[in-house]
């Protein structure tokens, strides 16, 4: 089982706050219109018989002591009597009530009082006067039927049941508390349940243990929209948060590699929608900002979508590069309006993506491009249900893995990293994309600004 971060969770449940907000307000809206316009206002009041000694100056006092030990034992017995058809049905006759037995009993209490003779019989009716009446005349019936069933002449009323000033059943204050409670507890624990289930990504202090490898980067959400304003942030943008988040993670891999140093970098992820392409695509940016002879490769040869992100043409690509001689690698390669950044686009779709790439030719290909280039970024297919990535992988010095938060789960991203590590992939690590800026506190110093 996995053990819950509380700090983790309470982030989570903040997603819940304004669904928990809405249902306290109706819950409660609920309770109070239901007490104060629907349900009936019920009046309550008591009365008391008690099993007294005997006035019978004929009856000796042993004989009184026996009939208390006889009462006290015959306490439960004497409720039942209280409530039954032989007294109830006497008392709505006498009063003309127009009401059952099985009615009226539900509106009857009777409890003993502690360590006494005493019963305490409690009536709650709709109208005060009629519920005092119920009471005295209940206590009445019953002390004539003791008597004349146990033939005891010490039973009597106590006190007579007055009529009742206030509503009895007026418990809005306490209804809506409960109904508050029962709101924010119930939110909470299916919130919980979501959460307990939840197998997606979320950042926290624990993350790389869990993931079992390294966060290469994170990148943050913004206010930029990257589908609506193009997702070549870091050329539009270069101020804004995503472009400070992208040169974070160009620098981490440089610092990642001083001794070795590397040339060839795999972008994959586990699925796709997962940021992988804008991933690749503003990294090569990035690059070529820093004044590095950037190519960047669309490896996706089955949905490969960088010629419409750089608004190229894609009548001839990788796929075609893969198939024809070295010599002719240059008319694959286009220019882009960025300084120091070509990219080959994927081309057709081929009938063997896999085949390509496992070539030798492939191979042939890359070592021509290292020679010519600083850094060559291959856009990668997605690693779950292709092996196109995974081939790369053995190829390429450095190999990311993009992960979106709250959408990818660590199931499927476990299984791309395992699919690599079979490999003996160079797995630099993950990055995160989509953060949450508040998470990401180390960025907060940043600003979106266009």
């Amino acid at each position: 089982m996995e053990e819950i971060d509380i700090k983790e969770f309470l982030r989570y449940i903040k997603k819940f706050l304004i669904p928990m907000i809405i249902v306290s307000i109706l819950a409660v809206g609920g309770v109070v219109y239901y007490d104060m316009n629907i349900k009936k206002p019920m009046y309550k009041t008591s009365t008391t018989v008690v099993l007294a000694q005997s006035n019978d100056k004929n009856i000796t006092s042993q004989a009184t002591l026996n009939d208390v030990n006889l009462n006290q034992k015959l306490v439960a017995t004497y409720t039942e009597i209280v409530k039954s058809k032989l007294v109830l049905q006497q008392a709505i006759d006498e009063l003309g009530l127009e009401t059952s037995v099985n009615d009226l009993a539900k509106h009857v209490t009777v409890t003993a009082v502690e360590d006494t003779e005493i019963l305490k019989i409690t009536v709650e009716d709709g109208n005060k006067e009629i519920a005092a009446q119920i009471a005295n005349k209940i206590a009445d019936i019953f002390t004539k039927e003791i008597k004349n069933i146990y033939k005891l002449e010490n039973v009597s009323a106590l006190d007579v049941a007055q009529t009742p000033e206030g509503v009895s059943n007026n418990t809005t204050i306490r209804d809506g508390v409960i109904a508050f409670l029962i709101s924010v507890f119930g939110i909470s624990a299916i919130a919980f349940i979501v959460y307990y289930f939840d197998d997606t990504l979320k950042y926290n202090d624990e993350l790389e243990r869990k993931i079992k490898m390294p966060i290469a980067g994170k990148i943050v959400k913004s206010e930029i929209n990257p589908k609506k304003d193009n997702e070549l942030i870091v050329e539009r943008y270069p101020k804004s948060i995503i472009s400070e988040s992208i040169k974070t993670l160009r620098t981490n891999l440089q610092f990642s590699n001083v001794d070795k140093g590397f040339k060839t970098i795999l972008i994959t992820s586990a699925n796709a929608g997962e940021g992988k392409s804008f991933i690749a695509s503003n990294l090569a940016i990035s690059f070529a900002q820093a004044n590095k002879k950037t190519l960047l490769i669309d490896c996706d040869l089955r949905k490969g979508r960088l010629h419409k992100l750089f608004e190229l043409p894609n009548v001839q690509g990788f796929s075609t590069m893969l198939t024809d001689v070295i010599a002719n690698s240059k008319k694959y390669i286009n220019k882009t309006r960025i300084k120091n950044l070509d990219v080959i686009t994927r081309g057709c779709y081929p009938p063997n993506p896999s085949e390509l790439l496992s070539s030798k030719k492939f191979k042939e290909v890359v070592d021509y491009l290292k020679g010519k280039y600083d850094i060559v970024i291959f856009d990668g297919a997605p690693c779950n249900g292709v092996t196109d990535s995974v081939i790369i992988s053995t190829v390429a010095d450095e190999t990311i893995l993009v992960a979106y938060e709250n959408k990818t789960t660590k199931s499927t991203l476990n299984a791309a990293h395992e699919s690599l590590e079979k490999v003996n992939s160079h797995i630099t690590g993950l990055v995160l994309n989509g953060m949450n800026r508040k998470v990401a506190k180390y960025y907060s110093y940043y600003g979106d600004k266009k």
